[in-house]
């Protein structure tokens, strides 16, 4: 079989001559991780050759240059640079690449490398479904994921923004999206989620429960023997106690159920109980008392967590009603 190599060599170019991959789909690059891996290159030099393809320019003086367009390796051409480096090891791709196969290699890349976060992995996707016309089982095929991996990662970009940005920052877990997705035809249910996850720093089990909560009411409220005075006191009780609050009847009485997320969540409810609520309320956006997590935490088991990847039914409203 040949090579898709030139001469299958690796050749000794200049830094300044390469440019960055135009498709590449990475969009943020850690400064610490890349400082490290610039001083890594400083002692070692680069163990794994970069891939370019090389073009030929004709100058207006008749004479011609040679340049050369990175495939893969933007963590490395950019730390090269950092560390000072005047050439890098490349591997030259031989004959013209598609716009498709330069953004196909970088995705693939990155992938395997788990550099691509999950928001900049969507928009990669999409990006092949929009500009290239390819069906996700297609896409599956190349980066060698189930199609139903491809969709639901696809399905983050349906999020408003702030949300978006709040995953790509890392301020929250790609786990944390599914409860978040789910609300997606309730937008004013959905943004108090996402305030509750972020203020109050929720695990992804925590905001499940929430998204399970928000699923049943949906259901009570469609129903004609809902009284209208319970909701009115939910919503007062809600207000008051600074979390959700449900009220269920029945032909004898009925339950309070009273969401809480901790010990301390639990303690400021009793005593807003036992005072009467007589302070300032405080709102469904209180935040838990500090602790050493600066972000919500995936709770689930890395088992778990990769097997929801995997399931089409992943947001289906039926995995959330009681």
């Amino acid at each position: 079989m040949s090579s898709p190599y030139v001469d299958n060599a690796v050749f000794l170019i200049e830094v300044g001559k390469i440019s960055s991959n135009p498709y590449q789909p990475r969009r943020d690059f850690d400064e610490a991780k890349m400082k490290d891996l610039s001083e890594s290159i400083r002692m070692y030099g680069i163990l794994q050759p970069l891939i370019v393809t090389r073009k030929e320019v004709f100058r207006d003086d008749g004479g011609m240059s040679v340049e050369y367009e990175l495939i893969s390796g933007e963590r490395r051409l950019r730390a090269a640079r950092l560390a000072g480096l005047s050439q890098v090891p490349v591997l030259i791709r031989s004959g013209e690449e598609s716009a498709q196969l330069k953004l196909e290699m970088a995705i693939i890349e990155n992938l395997q490398r788990e550099d691509l976060n999950p928001v900049d992995r969507a928009r990669s996707f999409e990006r092949l479904t929009k500009e290239f016309k390819l069906k996700q089982s297609e896409i599956a095929d190349k980066v060698g994921k189930s199609r139903e991996y491809v969709s639901n990662s696809m399905r983050i970009l349906s999020l408003p923004d702030e949300m978006i940005n709040a995953l790509s920052d890392g301020k929250i877990s790609e786990g944390h999206t599914r409860p978040l997705l789910m609300l997606v035809d309730r937008p004013e249910e959905q943004a108090v989620l996402f305030k509750e996850i972020m203020t109050k720093k929720l695990t992804v089990r925590e905001a499940e429960s929430l998204s399970r909560r928000v699923a049943t009411e949906r259901i009570r409220n469609k129903t004609k023997y809902l009284d209208p005075a319970i909701i009115e006191m939910e919503k007062t009780f809600t207000e008051s106690l600074g979390t959700r609050v449900r009220i269920e009847k029945n032909k004898d009485g009925g339950t309070v159920v009273i969401d809480f997320f901790s010990p301390d969540d639990l303690r400021q409810i009793f005593e807003r109980l036992n005072t009467g609520a007589a302070e300032k309320p405080a709102t469904i956006g209180d935040p838990k008392p500090s602790s050493p997590n600066t972000s919500p935490i995936d709770d689930r088991a890395p088992a778990e967590a990769a097997k929801e990847e995997n399931d089409e039914g992943l947001y289906s409203l039926k995995d959330f009603s009681i």
